[in-house]
């Protein structure tokens, strides 16, 4: 669900033609809804209701501190896997309580921040990491809270890259070792540990998955117990999917049905790190056509925005819905919806790579130099993951709150590429 709605032929974000904005700030251009943030994660704070959940927003996958403002007055805390983002949630005027931090490569510096700033949990994914935590810590004077980051071996039935959850994963540590983990580490005099932190991957278009990953988890929790452990907290990650136009996401109460049951009588506290179902609906990219190339019965459309803008079709061969700004018919945004006059093309971008496109194969009605396209769910990892490859400046950022709009990060220009290097003249 979203606010971007075809008005008169026009694609308008809210009460604002995109088309409007598009004129007045330029392109590649991400515009972002905020009825639509407000919606998702008011949906998934009235599906676990009932669990009184901390819902911690993964800034990885919409980062700009405007929006987390946004979130933060909504009362979401945030989930975080760098110094960095820590930086942001602080910036951004977050309850730092309800900061959770995960992440395999914490820095000495890094961790020494977070325990200063006094965040809610340390999501640790290894004995090594752990210890130097407890050392931090010590040395600081400073309590921290920690969740052990729990290797399942679910498979989410997801893209390669973004699978976290099965043994040969790079996170957490394997069930068999966590149980060692706590016998080992639960009695630290530093590093409070009380917490299992789960995370299979992100996005899982099934409850299936979450629902095999907490069942394992609440009987490791049940045999620590037993074991004389104290668990506080159930830390069930993130990852729920998002529409696409696939037909295949789940909304946050179909989600929610299958898990609520599992934890209702746990006396766990819960925590959910959702991101893309809240942020990726969100948001579009807005693309100026630059030409049309004919090669062969070959046609390309080549925009100015490229994978530094959008790399998730390069990099997970993810799906975007794409169509004009003015159609007379509003599309059905799902995947395979043409018109009559439709024709296959592939709407590329400039960068000198052959994955720098947006969409292969696709069906689109005739579109000419000067036009404007929509690519479609781009909030979630869009400008996140965007880059200055090719020394390519990286593009706006707009948010648009009913009739008004303004601008949330301006556009980089030829000497922000130089900033650092010129710094050291």
């Amino acid at each position: 669900m979203d606010y971007f709605l075809y008005r008169n032929g026009q694609l308008h974000c809210e009460g604002v033609s995109v088309e409007e904005i598009a004129g007045a700030a330029g392109t590649p251009l991400y515009v972002y809804s905020a009825q639509t943030l407000r919606h998702h994660y008011r949906a998934i704070a009235a599906a676990f209701a009932e669990l009184k959940p901390a819902i911690c927003f993964a800034i990885k996958s919409l980062s700009n501190i405007h929006v987390l403002r946004l979130l933060a007055q909504e009362g979401a805390g945030f989930d975080v896997v760098s110094g960095g983002e820590l930086f942001r949630a602080h910036e951004a005027g977050a309850e730092m309580a309800k900061v959770v931090y995960a992440g395999v490569g914490k820095t000495d510096q890094e961790i020494t921040a977070a325990l200063e700033a006094g965040i809610g949990y340390f999501n640790v994914e290894s004995e090594a990491e752990f210890e130097e935590l407890s050392r931090l810590a010590g040395r600081a004077g400073l309590p921290a809270r920690v969740a052990l980051r729990v290797n399942p071996d679910v498979d989410p039935k997801t893209h390669r890259y973004t699978t976290t959850g099965k043994r040969e994963s790079k996170f957490g540590v394997d069930l068999e070792r966590a149980e060692k983990f706590f016998q080992r580490f639960g009695g630290d005099e530093h590093a409070r540990l009380d917490a299992i932190h789960l995370h299979i991957g992100s996005p899982v278009f099934s409850a299936q998955p979450y629902v095999e990953a907490i069942t394992k988890a609440l009987e490791l929790i049940e045999r620590l117990r037993r074991g004389g452990f104290t668990v506080n907290a159930l830390d069930i990650g993130g990852g729920f999917g998002a529409d696409y136009g696939l037909a295949s996401s789940p909304s946050a109460m179909d989600y929610a049905a299958r898990i609520v049951p599992l934890l209702r009588n746990s006396g766990l506290k819960i925590i959910l790190e959702p991101g893309r179902q809240i942020s990726a609906n969100a948001g579009i990219l807005l693309a100026r056509v630059l030409y049309i190339k004919e090669s062969g019965d070959k046609q390309f459309v080549i925009v100015d925005a490229a994978m530094t803008d959008l790399i998730r079709p390069a990099l997970y061969e993810g799906y975007h819905f794409i169509w004009p700004t003015r159609s007379e018919m509003p599309p059905q945004r799902v995947a395979g919806f043409s018109l009559p006059d439709c024709r296959k093309v592939d709407v590329v971008g400039g960068v000198c790579e052959s994955a720098d496109f947006l969409a292969k194969d696709r069906m689109l009605p005739p579109v000419a130099r000067g036009d404007l396209l929509a690519v479609y769910t781009a909030g979630a990892y869009g400008f996140a993951m965007s880059s200055q490859y090719n020394s390519r400046p990286r593009s706006a950022e707009v948010l648009v709150d009913g009739s008004q709009w303004r601008l949330i990060r301006r556009r980089e220009t030829f000497d922000d590429l130089l900033m650092a290097e010129r710094a050291l003249e």
